[in-house]
Formats: C-alpha cells, structure tokens, sequence
C-alpha cells in the first residue's frame, strides 16, 4: 500500500482552466473550511495572472482576499506559482520585482512556491528558487512537458537532475498543462524523472484534456510517484485536472491510502456547482480524445482565448485553420513548451498570420524579444528566413540593442508615482493598468461572502432529496439555476 498526497486545484488551475479566473475572495467562504480540513498536502490558491484577473475583471484588491482565504485556511500549506522572470506580463519582470514579488506572497501567508521557465533558463530559475528559500517557504521548481525531437525523456530527466543539485527543492512539480502526455510517452517519460529525481518527491499535474490524465496518474503511482494533482469535481476535467473524487475511487480500487477526509469533498463540489450554475460558468466534462491536440499543444484555455480573438474579426469558422498554423509557428520558432507565455505568443501569431494573410508581417514585440533570445535560448534553431522576416520589420529594429532593465525598487516606485507606496500597491500597479488599479482601490472592501440567489428553498430541495434511500442523482431547478448532483461513492 503506497501513501499518496494530493494537491489540490480547485482554487487556482481548477477555476483558471475553466472560469478564465474569474472567482471573486467571496465564493470560497462557505467551503473554505472544508478544503482547509481535507488533509491535502498543500492548497494551491494564487499567482500573478490571477491578481490581474481580480483586478481588471472583479475589482478586487487580491491582497485582502488572499488575507481572506488564509485567514478561512489556517491548516493549509498555501501555494502559489511564479515565471522565473516575469509576474502575468508576457515579456520580462526586473530582478528586484520577482524577488519583491514572492516576499510580500511570504508575508501574506503562502509558504510554497512553484517556480518554472519554459525555456528552462535554469541559472534564472535557481537565482528565484533561491530567493524562495531564503524567504522561508518550500521550493518547488516546474519540469513544464512539451513534445518535440529536442524533448527527449533524457532531455526533462538532465533538467530534473540539475534542479535537485541545487539541494533547496521540496519536490519536483511536473506539469503537462496541454494535456497531451500520452500513456506509452508517461511509461517511460514519469519512470525516467523519478530515477533523475532520487529521494526528491515528484508531484504530477496533468490536464484531462483529452481523457488521458488519469491513466498517467496511474503511471506514476507505479513508478513511485506519491503525489498527485486534483480539483473538485466541478471544476476538473476537460482543459483541468482530473477529479479528486475520482482518484480517491481509483486508489481506493488499487489498495492505496490516501488519508483525506472524503466527507468534506461533497460539500465543497456541491457548492461549486451552485456557484458555476448561478454565474454561468462551465463545469468541467470529459473531452473526446483528439490526434489533433498532439500536434497543435495548446492548453485548453488558449483554445478558448483563439476563439475570442477570432470572434473579434467574425472569423470565428477558421478556428481549425489557426490551430493547424500554430503548429508550423511553434516549429519555425524552436519548439518553445506550450505553457505561458509561449501558448500565447504562439497563438497570437497564428491569428495574426491567418487574419493579414501575410505571414509574420506582423509581429508582437513578445515574439520579437523572444526572437532575440531575451527570453531564453530557444530549445531548437528558429527558422532563418521566420527570424530574418520578424527582425526585418522597424519596430524590431528598434530592439536590436535593447537590454532587459533592472531598475532598483526605488527607481520603480517613482516611476508608479510615490516612492512611499506600500510593496503590495507597487505591485498591484505592476499588474494592471492604472484605471484598473484605481478602479479596484474605488470598488472598496473586498466582500467576504458569495449569496445565492433564493439560497434556503433550494438548498432545502437538495436536503431533502438527499434523504432519501440511496438516489443515483439530484435535479434542482430554480429559476436559471440547473443543478445536478450525482452519487458518487467514497472510499
């Protein structure tokens, strides 16, 4: 009998993959509790795009509702995951903002940090993974999976092992956030990063994207892998993770312990559920298995995100046809791993390339930092005549001499207006824009409760179903509110 711990995703990859970040402080009041005494080994709940989010969208000060849900999880080991040298924008961050950055998340509660880099500029990502350590939270550095004749199980395992010389990191978080990490590819990729990994943890977080997570879950468990990446059930699946309720089952089922508390899993789903049913928002299911994302690798958020850009252009039927030009841009690009923010330039580019019909005749300054390698060495050559065509353009002109800046906080916070300004308003400055962080200061206190509309008659509906012998499911309907509650047994 293996022991296996889970992280759980509901708050952060779970609601990110399926909401586009848009859960407000408010809507984890009433299950705080629960997930806070469910005996996971660590709650993942934050990040810098998610501050972003609350911000531009909710007018939310994410500094008082992180307090809010630190305060309602007490237990929990809170996380939260970092670029090592960029926070929500696509370009670069100063060196003395990311260190600023994990040191005001330490002073507001998370004790845990995964740090990662798609390019695997590993000297950047162990400068802030020390950083991390040096603030007193656990380090936990990111093996971000791409396919690739560069990414080779040899290739991650090398990485893997330089992480654990370093001699800071917790465990070693590996992620395959497109979804595409096949059964036969897991057989011999997860066995190949335990060994490099030695008697340094690995956590496996896989995208149900195309169904296959689970099975890679298992995989792992038989390679030695004990810890495992979950979401309530509302919130996993399709572009998410897969459910906590169904792993516990699956271990249940395999003869391995898992020590949580499955009697808190129902209410915090169940309430989730409401929550998506009165806000409009997805709830996730199984996706059909698809060839096709093998080839274009985007996570399915960014999916999403194309159909939006495309909608902007009424092209919203030439989706397919982007996607198919994402795979050519990723190749003539270097194959970069398709994760922040290389997902995003990646796409964008497609869009760009398909709505001019003229190829990289315009180009995100992003695509040509990157270019340039500001951002990274890319894991293969670019192709000569894409590099030519992106660097010919004025605007790249323009960069040819750039140098990244590194700015003092000082300097940084009179650039922001007030070289008094507290660490959390230079950053939240940092974030967004500044009618959105005035927006936000103007919204006023963060509200600590989430209401349902008509809460007591239908929550009196779902108990007294629930009374009943044994029902397989529960329907309630109340003006646009359609919950569906479905039996599931716990071990």
């Amino acid at each position: 009998m293996t022991h296996v711990e889970f992280v759980d995703q509901t708050l952060r990859d779970g609601q990110q993959s399926l909401w586009g970040m848009r859960i407000r402080a408010g809507m984890a009041a009433a299950v705080a509790e629960d997930i806070d005494r469910t005996g996971f080994r660590t709650v993942d709940v934050t990040g810098s795009s998610m501050f972003e989010c609350m911000m531009r969208y909710s007018r939310e000060d994410p500094w008082e509702g992180l307090d809010m849900w630190r305060r309602w999880m007490p237990n929990a080991r809170l996380r939260a995951g970092s670029r090592d040298n960029c926070i929500a924008k696509f370009g670069l961050t100063p060196d003395s903002l990311m260190d600023l950055w994990v040191q005001t998340l330490v002073r507001h509660g998370i004790q845990s940090f995964w740090i990662y880099d798609c390019l695997y500029n590993m000297e950047q990502m162990r400068r802030l993974c020390q950083t991390v350590h040096d603030a007193g939270a656990e380090v936990v550095p990111a093996i971000m999976f791409g396919i690739s004749p560069v990414h080779t199980d040899e290739w991650f395992a090398a990485r893997v092992r330089e992480m654990v010389s370093w001699g800071i990191a917790s465990s070693i978080y590996v992620e395959d956030a497109p979804g595409i990490l096949s059964p036969e590819r897991g057989a011999t990729l997860i066995p190949a990063l335990v060994e490099a990994a030695g008697d340094v943890p690995l956590e496996l977080h896989c995208h149900n994207t195309i169904g296959v997570a689970p099975l890679n879950y298992l995989t792992g468990l038989r390679s030695g892998v004990k810890i495992l990446h979950t979401a309530s059930r509302p919130l996993a699946n399709g572009p998410s993770l897969p459910s906590t309720e169904a792993m516990v089952e699956n271990l249940r089922w395999l003869g391995h312990d898992h020590g949580l508390d499955t009697s808190r899993l129902d209410p915090v789903a169940t309430h989730f559920a409401r929550v998506a049913a009165q806000e409009g928002w997805a709830t996730g299911t199984p996706n059909e298995f698809s060839t096709f994302a093998y080839k274009h690798q985007l996570p399915g958020g960014m999916t999403g995100t194309l159909k939006a850009q495309l909608a902007q252009y009424g092209m919203e039927d030439r989706l397919t046809e982007v996607l198919e030009e994402v795979v050519r841009v990723r190749e003539e690009l270097g194959h970069p791993i398709s994760a922040t923010p290389f997902s995003q330039l990646m796409g964008i580019q497609s869009v760009l390339n398909i709505v001019t019909g003229d190829r990289y005749s315009m180009v995100p300054d992003e695509v040509i930092i990157y270019t340039l390698g500001h951002l990274g060495e890319p894991p293969a050559p670019i192709d000569p005549d894409v590099r030519d065509r992106v660097l010919s353009s004025s605007r790249a002109q323009e960069y040819l001499n750039w140098q990244p800046p590194q700015p003092s906080l000082k300097e940084l916070r009179v650039q922001f207006g007030d070289e008094r300004m507290s660490d959390e308003e230079l950053l939240s400055r940092y974030l967004v824009p500044a009618e959105d962080f005035e927006a936000t200061q103007a919204a006023g206190r963060v509200k600590p409760t989430y209401a349902f509309r008509d809460s007591a008659a239908s929550m009196q509906l779902v108990e007294q179903a629930l009374q009943m012998r044994r029902p397989s499911y529960v329907r309630v309907r109340r003006g646009d509110v359609d919950l569906t509650l479905r039996r599931h047994q716990t071990g």
